[in-house]
């Protein structure tokens, strides 16, 4: 029956989306033009609108030329299974294209005894509904022939060829089928099939070495699924913008504007400049520009461009390569900010107050000319001036250097504004967790020349504060006009978490009271009281742990972290779309020319933050198991050496450990602990001896010997240094004896670090 259509004729948008989320069939063109009794001239404008709705993210494809509701399944569609354990089947879409929308994981319920058990590859018609947050797949009937991939490493045993998951958890060879020119050592991508315990493999494509260099981030780009082509249309529409215009903007290309970044920084998004105020109303105050590549002139909503890097969500960064979320073009060219060019920016204005509050702050759309981009190190030892130890990495900066004389007044201003923006930072007292990031040094061949932590500096830090202003500005302006925000939402920890965080504690005899009230300073209360006691990371691991992890979305939680209550992330369009919906909004509220936020954007906020905030948890996964990978080749060179190394985590199985000053996980079986039985004591997170009350606590040092490297996995094994029973000396055991949750003196040394959290800037 012909559904109610509109008086032009054809349905509307909401009327199109109940269509195709009620429909018991898959509901294409045709069927959409069927229900609305549409005309022949009807079906040419329904083509359009359908593809105006799919640019505008409402609706999808789907198997078969059908759609679905964006984020959504259609009611009756085809499903690969990817998992099949006893009575535990998972299945997935077999074509999913919801730009920048995870893949949904579906539970299959099947009818005992109706049809054969499913197998991993098998492919399926079937009835879907959502049940909760998840969703339930009801079989129709079985289809032909489907297969799994995987990513994994060919190896020969008892003369034939089996294939490696790259992956931790995987602990099964599968044998191979087809080897299509694979060799033992080839890095593959095959297809999985079959049923346990008769699953095979073959191989459909050859990857090349798995050890060579610049392979480790190509498994993880593999394996997670993350897009690093763009098509040669996408890549043509982004030299035609590129050639744009710049229009009527602000000048502000008099100004000793500078960009700070990491000496091998891939693209440039900030510059900053601060000079004191003249204002007499804010006398010894400061005013400060933070001026942002104006990504949403150049990309603008709906557009090619745009639909990638919604898919995208942000920029990827692995050790020898970015997979951008923007083409070269426009990220690392007409975007980037570059010293003695021209280039679009959007700028916060801001006027800082003698204290570093902000009083007032504006946005407009700029032109801007970098007086330099200067690297971290150089910057810092500009301002530690005569006698600085640190080593220069530009000689443009070095003492006589032919920028140093016009530069170096620019940064006295910054840094003496920013020491007015730290000491409001510091009276609002957010969480100081000290967490420093691995630095992987490579060589022009992308070999791994070292493996250490970033280096913490005060040019660091004042870049993040900068950031913190303007990202704090943006989401204030918003909400001044009214208008959509994206914030960067970071909730208060639970209170389970705070409950196991108490019950921690009591291992040290310190108090943590659950009917106060929790600030970020609760927690830096708690760093203070143990100072710097050896056992501080593992108390500080615990409080990270206790908090909730951030997200993006249009409702104002505030950032409890950061001690903030409202906050989104202004400050990085290149890598990050959330940036860019900030942008655009900021552009249509103050009116400032085309690229701003529409009304269809605007409506679809949530969706588009719980899009976003996946894709960053995608690619915060591939980076960190890159790092691994690289750790693991790095480290594959030492195996049977025993190093310094602390216990990251302890489990009723065993322990992890991470060596000192490089990193990389690692875990030691409690079955290679030695004959004593060892018991796992939940609440203190120990595993303590029975009979000598020896045990291995999270955040202990130790020494261990490296047993296992494996690059491809990123997977370490450790033992203890004698084989079994004692990680240490007999001095340090005796040290180590707690039949019962230790208590341990409290010993301070010194003030508490500054803690903060390191690397990019936020």
């Amino acid at each position: 029956m012909a559904r109610t259509k509109t008086k032009a004729g054809l349905p509307t948008r909401q009327q199109i989306i109940d269509f195709i989320s009620d429909s018991d069939v898959p509901a294409g063109k045709r069927e959409i033009a069927r229900a609305f009794g549409l005309s022949a001239q009807e079906k040419i404008a329904l083509k359009a609108l359908l593809k105006d709705m799919a640019d505008e993210g409402l609706i999808d494809s789907a198997p078969g030329r059908a759609f679905h509701k964006m984020g959504g399944l259609p009611k009756v569609t085809v499903l690969r299974v990817t998992e099949a354990d006893g009575d535990t089947v998972w299945a997935v879409p077999e074509r999913w294209e919801a730009d920048g929308i995870p893949v949904p994981r579906l539970r299959v319920r099947e009818q005992r005894g109706k049809r054969p058990a499913l197998g991993i590859g098998d492919r399926i018609l079937a009835r879907t509904e959502e049940a909760g947050n998840g969703w339930i797949a009801h079989p129709m009937k079985k289809l032909a022939g489907g297969e799994e991939q995987m990513l994994g490493v060919v190896h020969e045993e008892g003369g034939r060829l089996y294939l490696q998951g790259v992956e931790k958890k995987e602990r099964h060879s599968y044998p191979i089928s087809e080897r299509n020119g694979a060799e033992p050592g080839d890095l593959v991508l095959a297809n999985k099939a079959g049923k346990p315990p008769r699953i095979f493999a073959h191989v459909v494509q050859r990857l090349g070495d798995p050890f060579a260099p610049r392979s480790f981030s190509l498994i993880a780009i593999h394996r997670h699924g993350i897009p690093n082509l763009f098509s040669d249309e996408l890549l043509a529409e982004a030299e035609r913008v590129s050639k744009q215009d710049l229009g009527a903007r602000e000048d502000l290309r008099h100004l000793p504007i500078v960009a700070i970044d990491p000496a091998d920084a891939r693209d440039h998004d900030d510059a900053v400049w601060a000079a004191p105020d003249d204002d007499p109303k804010n006398e010894g105050g400061w005013k400060a520009v933070v001026a942002i590549a104006d990504v949403s002139f150049y990309v603008r909503p709906g557009s090619q461009l745009d639909r990638e890097a919604r898919k995208r969500g942000n920029s990827v960064y692995f050790p020898d390569r970015v997979v951008p979320m923007l083409p070269e073009i426009l990220s690392a060219e007409v975007c980037s900010l570059k010293e003695g060019e021209d280039r679009a920016a959007l700028a916060c204005h801001l006027q800082v107050g003698k204290n570093g509050e902000l009083k007032s702050w504006r946005f407009t759309r700029a032109v801007v000319s970098l007086a330099a981009n200067i690297a971290y190190d150089d910057a810092q030892t500009i301002i530690d001036g005569p006698g600085s130890e640190r080593a220069l990495l530009d000689d443009r900066f070095a003492p006589g250097g032919e920028k140093r004389g016009a530069i170096e007044p620019a940064l006295r201003h910054l840094w003496e504004c920013w020491r007015a923006l730290n000491k409001a930072r510091e009276k609002r007292e957010p969480l100081d967790l000290d967490l420093p990031e691995r630095r992987i040094v490579l060589d022009e061949m992308g070999r791994i020349l070292s493996v250490a932590p970033r280096e913490r500096l005060d040019a660091h830090k004042l870049i993040e504060d900068y950031m913190i202003a303007a990202n704090v500005a943006a989401a204030k302006a918003l909400e001044g006009k009214k208008a959509p925000v994206m914030y960067r939402v970071h909730e208060p920890p639970a209170r389970e978490k705070l409950v196991a965080l108490k019950e921690y504690l009591k291992t040290y005899d310190m108090e943590f009271a659950l009917g106060q009230v929790i600030k970020p300073a609760t927690f830096n209360r708690i760093l203070e009281q143990v100072g710097e006691a050896d056992f501080r990371d593992e108390v500080m691991q615990q409080v990270l742990r206790s908090q909730t992890q951030a997200y993006y979305g249009p409702q104002n939680a505030g950032h409890f972290g950061l001690s903030l209550g409202s906050y989104g992330h202004f400050t990085s369009p290149i890598r990050r779309y959330a940036d860019l919906i900030v942008h655009r909004s900021l552009v249509e509220a103050y009116k400032l020319g085309p690229g701003g936020l529409t009304s269809e954007e605007a409506g679809s906020m949530e969706r588009i933050g719980e899009s976003i905030s996946t894709l960053e948890r995608r690619a915060m996964e591939a980076e960190r198991e890159t790092i691994d990978r690289y750790v693991a080749a790095y480290l594959s060179a030492h195996v049977g050496e025993v190093m310094d190394a602390r216990i990251t985590g302890v489990q009723n199985f065993g322990f992890f450990a991470t060596i000192d000053g490089i990193g990389g996980d690692g875990l030691v079986p409690v079955r290679d602990l030695g004959t004593e039985y060892f018991r796992y004591d939940e609440a203190s997170q120990r595993l303590i001896g029975e009979d000598t009350g020896e045990f291995f606590a999270m955040g202990q040092r130790i020494r261990l010997r490296l047993a296992e490297a494996n690059p491809v996995s990123g997977a370490l094994r450790f033992e203890l240094p004698d084989g079994k029973g004692s990680a240490s000396s007999s001095g340090e055991r005796e040290e180590r004896r707690a039949p019962r949750g230790p208590k341990r003196e409290i010993k301070r040394r010194g003030r508490p670090a500054n803690i903060r959290h390191q690397g990019r800037k936020r």
